[in-house]
C-alpha cells in the first residue's frame, strides 16, 4: 500500500510514520508537510534514506501540488493542521486556512481520483464536560467548540462527511484527545514543562489547574489509527483516548515529582479564554468494532516520555533556540 501522510513532520504524524514504517515495511510513505514552526524533520531522521519514504515540502491548500500526489497513493492520512490553541485565539485566519481550506483541498483531489481518506481530528470539537460527571464524549456527541482552533477541526469534519454524502467519498473520521511522547513541540503542556524544568525555569499553570484531559500515549493514538486503516467501515467516525482522565495540577506535579523539582516551580498564571473545563471520551464503539485498547498507562508513560526528552536534548533544544528553523529555511530556501 502507498500512503500520502500530510503534516508528517509534526508531531503526531512524525510519530505515526516512524511506527507505520515499522509495522509495514513493505508499504510505502509519502510525507506532504509545509514545514511550519511546529514541524520538525529531524524526527524522522531516522526513515529519511529509506527507499520506501519520499519527503515533500508544500502546502495542502496547493491544488496543483496535492492532486498528483492523491492520484499516486492508495489512501490520504491527514494528520496536517494547526493545532495550538493559544495561538489560533491570537491569530484565527491561518487556522482557518489550514484547516478547513486545506482540508477542503484534499478532499477534492481525492474526490477526483476516488481514493480512500482517512481524517485525523480532536476531542476538542465536542466543547466541554462538567467537572467531576460521569459524562463522556462519543461519536454522537453534538458539537459545540469553544476556541478558533476547535472550531476549525469541526468545519474540517463536516467538510469529510459532506464529501461522503454527497460524493460517496471513502472516508473514515478518528476523534481523539490529548497526545503526549516522543518529538512534541515544547509549546504544548507535557514537552513545555519537562524542558522548563531541565532548564531551571518555572511552568505555568492555567487558572486554578484544575481542568481535566484524558490523556492518550502518541503510539496508542496511531496504533488507533491503524486499526481504522484496516477495519473501520467507510463513512464511520471513532472515538480515542487513553481512558487517563488527570487535572492539569495533578499533570503538573506529576512531571515535577519526575524531574526531581518541587512546589516551588508552578507560577499560576491567568486562565485562558475560553479554556474547556474538561474532556473525557467514551473509546466503547472503537474497543467493540475495531478491537482498540490503550497499551501504554499515563504514568508509565509520563516516564518513558520524560525519559525521551532527557536523552533527546539536542533535538529540544535547537527548537527552542529557534536553531532548527533557520537550518530547514536554507535547506529549502530554492524549494
Amino acid at each position: 500500500m502507498k500512503l500520502l501522510v500530510t503534516g508528517g513532520a509534526g508531531f503526531i504524524g512524525a510519530n505515526f510514520i516512524l511506527y507505520w514504517m515499522q509495522q509495514h515495511p513493505d508499504d510505502e510513505i509519502v510525507n506532504i508537510d509545509k514545514l511550519t514552526y511546529a514541524a520538525n524533520l529531524e524526527s524522522l531522521r531516522s526513515v529519511e534514506d529509506n527507499k520506501n519514504y519520499t519527503f515533500v515540502k508544500g502546502d495542502i491548500a496547493d491544488f496543483n501540488l496535492v492532486e498528483p500526489l492523491v492520484g499516486a497513493c492508495d489512501i490520504v492520512v491527514h494528520f496536517a493542521a494547526e493545532t495550538h490553541v493559544d495561538r489560533s485565539i491570537m491569530g484565527p485566519t491561518e487556522f482557518v486556512v489550514a484547516n478547513v481550506m486545506g482540508t477542503q483541498v484534499l478532499l477534492e483531489a481525492a474526490r477526483k481520483h476516488n481514493k480512500r481518506f482517512h481524517h485525523v481530528s480532536t476531542d476538542e470539537v465536542f466543547g466541554s464536560l462538567e467537572l467531576g460527571s460521569d459524562e463522556k464524549f462519543s461519536e454522537t456527541t453534538p458539537y459545540a467548540p469553544s476556541s478558533p482552533y476547535s472550531a476549525s477541526k469541526a468545519a474540517s469534519d463536516h467538510l469529510v462527511r459532506a464529501y461522503f454524502e454527497t460524493y460517496q467519498l471513502p472516508v473514515t473520521i478518528s476523534n481523539c484527545t490529548n497526545n503526549y511522547g516522543p518529538y512534541q513541540f515544547p509549546e504544548k503542556v507535557i514537552p513545555l514543562f519537562i524542558t522548563n524544568l531541565d532548564e531551571g525555569k518555572k511552568v505555568p499553570l492555567y487558572g486554578d489547574g484544575l481542568n481535566v484531559r484524558d490523556w492518550i500515549y502518541v503510539e496508542d493514538h496511531n496504533r488507533g489509527v491503524e486499526l481504522i486503516i484496516q477495519k473501520g467501515k467507510i463513512g464511520e467516525t471513532y472515538c480515542l483516548g487513553g481512558e487517563s482522565e488527570v487535572s492539569n495540577i495533578d499533570l503538573t506535579k506529576t512531571i515535577i515529582t519526575a524531574m526531581g523539582k518541587d512546589d516551588s516551580f508552578i507560577e499560576y498564571v491567568e486562565d485562558r479564554a475560553g479554556h474547556d473545563r474538561r474532556y473525557a471520551m467514551d473509546i466503547s464503539k472503537a474497543r467493540s468494532e475495531l478491537g482498540f485498547e490503550p497499551h501504554m498507562n499515563f504514568e508509565e508513560g509520563i516516564k518513558h516520555t520524560v525519559s525521551w526528552y532527557m536523552d533527546n536534548k539536542e533535538w529540544w533544544e535547537n527548537i527552542k533556540s529557534g536553531a532548527y528553523e533557520e537550518y530547514y529555511k536554507k535547506q529549502y530556501s530554492d524549494r
